[in-house]
């Protein structure tokens, strides 16, 4: 089997396990069940404006190596400020890839690498805990509602 047919194939769909929100620069995250995703703008109440980073996600399975990494057993994902918080898909095998979860349709656009802002946020060695772990970032190809529980399939 040649590479690029390898790169097409998922062992099972991921699933959405949390949704969360950033109303304002710096402010705190709210945590939503349902939310509707806005064709090029972003998740709604959301304050991204477009661009590539229209939503960000991560893996619920990262979050586990972050917490080993940092000693923090049961760290809370709303401390990265990622939007979506997925589990059991690799989110890097989406690259150059559509996905839909729920009604929407999204395209990778890229990884969603830390801030130095992760430092405060996660404590010393926060930043380096999360090198390789960050997620990744999403442009909105077609709006519509998503939910916890939702299936995150890749569109082959």
């Amino acid at each position: 089997m040649e590479t690029k047919e390898l790169m097409n194939q998922f062992a099972q769909p991921g699933r959405v396990a949390s949704i969360s929100i950033r109303p304002e620069r710096m402010g705190p995250v709210k945590m939503v069940d349902v939310v509707l995703a806005i064709q090029n703008k972003g998740l709604e109440g959301d304050r991204s404006k477009g661009g590539n980073r229209q939503v960000t996600f991560i893996q619920k399975e990262h979050i586990a190596a972050i917490s080993s990494f940092l000693g923090k057993p049961d760290l809370d994902y709303t401390l990265t400020r990622r939007n979506v918080l997925v589990e059991g898909i690799n989110l890097l095998s989406l690259k150059g890839k559509q996905f839909r979860i729920g009604e929407a349709v999204f395209e990778y656009s890229g990884e969603c690498h830390p801030c130095s802002r992760m430092e405060e946020a996660l404590g010393v060695g926060g930043y380096n805990a999360m090198r390789g772990h960050g997620g990744i970032t999403a442009k909105i190809v077609l709006s519509g509602l998503i939910k916890i529980n939702d299936r995150l399939v890749a569109k082959i």
